[in-house]
């Protein structure tokens, strides 16, 4: 696994994949769940330059939607569930079980869609952070509330 780390808003971003140019995981400090560096991963500061200059265009309010090759390896249902997370539109949000619909999940299962949103290992990429609880309010997010509001404010979904 290669890997680099890239300063951003919301602190170092670990970013790794398994070969150059292909992303399996961001991770922002003391995120749930999150990658950390393990011994017999090798860093390569050139391997995610796109992603890096991808993610200071986003922190400046100039991306909206990012476009990396990513290389990650979720179920099935996971998977789904991250995909439909890039459908949701920048600025916008959606409640687990919008995204559960979206996902084409049983509405009736937003739990394990919400298990499916906090194990997501491309944070901001697949952007998580917009989604929200059923009566509007911020829950939980790997990467800490204060950092879901940070984003949600930039994207202009909070005022």
């Amino acid at each position: 696994m290669l890997y680099t780390t890239h300063p951003s808003p919301l602190g170092e971003l670990l970013l790794a994949g398994p070969e150059p140019r292909a992303l399996a995981s961001v991770t922002v400090p003391g995120q749930k769940g999150g990658a950390t560096v393990r011994p017999d991963w090798r860093r390569d500061d050139t391997a995610f330059a796109a992603a890096a200059e991808q993610f200071d265009a986003y922190f400046a309010g100039e991306l909206k939607e990012f476009d990396l090759r990513l290389a990650t390896s979720g179920s099935d249902f996971r998977e789904r569930v991250w995909a439909a997370l890039d459908e949701i539109p920048y600025g916008a949000t959606v409640t687990y079980g919008r995204l559960a619909a979206m996902a084409g999940v049983d509405p009736r299962a937003v739990r394990a869609v919400g298990g499916a949103v906090g194990a997501n290992p491309l944070t901001v990429v697949h952007p998580c952070h917009r989604v929200i609880g059923a009566n509007g309010s911020l829950t939980g997010y790997a990467g800490g509330l204060d950092r879901k509001r940070r984003l949600l404010t930039l994207e202009g979904a909070l005022l």
